[in-house]
């Protein structure tokens, strides 16, 4: 029972990061490169920082967890975070190449992977003495390559949807589709956005031990990871606003009121995924196989619900009856990885 509970925690957050693409349309007048630093100030900083604040207990600050003895761990957590941010800057290229649901799938599933693996294996590398690989048991392994076999079940259904429609077709459910480029990008955000959980992994022990309640002890590494993506998000947003001269975007004041609240709104269901992975996992058995998995879950039931919206957001219009079939049994396999592990 609470695995289900911890399962279906995860699986509301993870609802919530698939449909945080959605308010972006919403925005108005602005370029791509300020649209995405401004939700990125709600989805990497504001929300973060709220979330880390539940794991402070009372009469603590969050400033007291940065001490030096945990230096090394703060510093690795950070820099995954920055490396992570380039998975962030490709994933929001790979979306507008490849559209939400074949980017998000693409990209999502490749992090699954290499998130879940790569964590436990650095860990090891720099720590021996926790036995990080332990971890890596065969029903997490059996759970990762069931998410990968629908990850690229999906990618068929993206391919054959690439290879049967017109450039008219495509352009007119994705405006700037390119299959090929969009497949690259995709594969590069994966690798890089794994790098969120091998953040996590090293920031697992941030936070006041049994002072904090279960649910929150991520939280306080959520945001250190998420302020190195920031840095990175930042850098190259404004050097894309630098060279394409849209600095003039954030002086349109007569769209701000309804940017700003869709920015926001688009980072607080994207930080929803993270803030639910704490949440959820809670209810999974400490350095556990669902505990181990918990990041895999999340990406797999993030491609489910991404293509459920790419379904009603239109993008395989026009598809054969195939390619949708090709891609509901992606969707089913994918489902069905974030239970395999227990019947094993």
């Amino acid at each position: 029972m609470y695995t289900l509970i911890g399962l279906l925690i995860i699986a509301v957050g993870a609802f919530c990061q698939s449909s945080s693409y959605v308010p972006i349309n919403k925005i108005k007048s602005w370029s791509w490169e300020s649209y995405w630093i401004v939700q990125g100030l709600f989805a990497w900083l504001v929300f973060p920082f709220l979330g880390a604040m539940l794991a402070v207990p009372e009469g603590h600050s969050l400033c007291e967890l940065m001490t030096a003895d945990q230096s090394f761990n703060i510093w690795m957590t950070v820099f995954f975070g920055v490396l992570w941010g380039v998975g962030g800057l490709t994933f929001g290229l790979s979306m507008r190449y490849l559209g939400v649901a074949l980017g998000q799938s693409i990209a999502l599933g490749t992090c699954a992977a290499l998130g879940t693996i790569l964590g436990p294996v650095l860990l090891n590398m720099f720590f021996p003495e926790m036995h990080a690989l332990e971890q890596l048991t065969f029903a997490v392994i059996v759970g990762v390559v069931v998410t990968l076999i629908g990850i690229a079940i999906i990618g068929v259904a993206g391919s054959m949807k690439a290879s049967s429609l017109s450039e008219e077709e495509k352009k007119a459910a994705v405006k700037d589709f390119n299959f090929p480029k969009g497949l690259a990008i995709a594969l590069l955000a994966g690798f890089m956005s794994g790098c969120f959980n091998v953040g996590l992994t090293f920031g697992r022990d941030i936070n006041f031990g049994e002072l904090t309640e279960p649910m929150y002890r991520t939280l306080p590494a959520t945001l250190l990871v998420t302020i190195g993506g920031f840095l990175t998000n930042a850098v190259y947003c404004f050097y894309q606003n630098h060279k394409n001269k849209t600095w003039g975007d954030y002086a349109k004041t007569s769209v701000w009121c309804n940017n700003l609240l869709f920015c926001a709104l688009a980072g607080a269901l994207w930080y929803s995924q993270f803030f639910g992975l704490s949440l959820g996992r809670s209810f999974f058995e400490a350095g556990g196989t669902m505990d181990t998995l918990a990041f895999c879950i999340l990406m797999a039931l993030n491609v489910t619900f991404s293509n459920v919206w790419g379904i009603i957001l239109k993008e395989w219009k026009g598809c054969s009856p195939k390619t949708i079939r090709v891609l509901v049994i992606g969707i089913i396999v994918l489902i069905f990885s974030t239970f395999v592990p227990q019947l094993l």
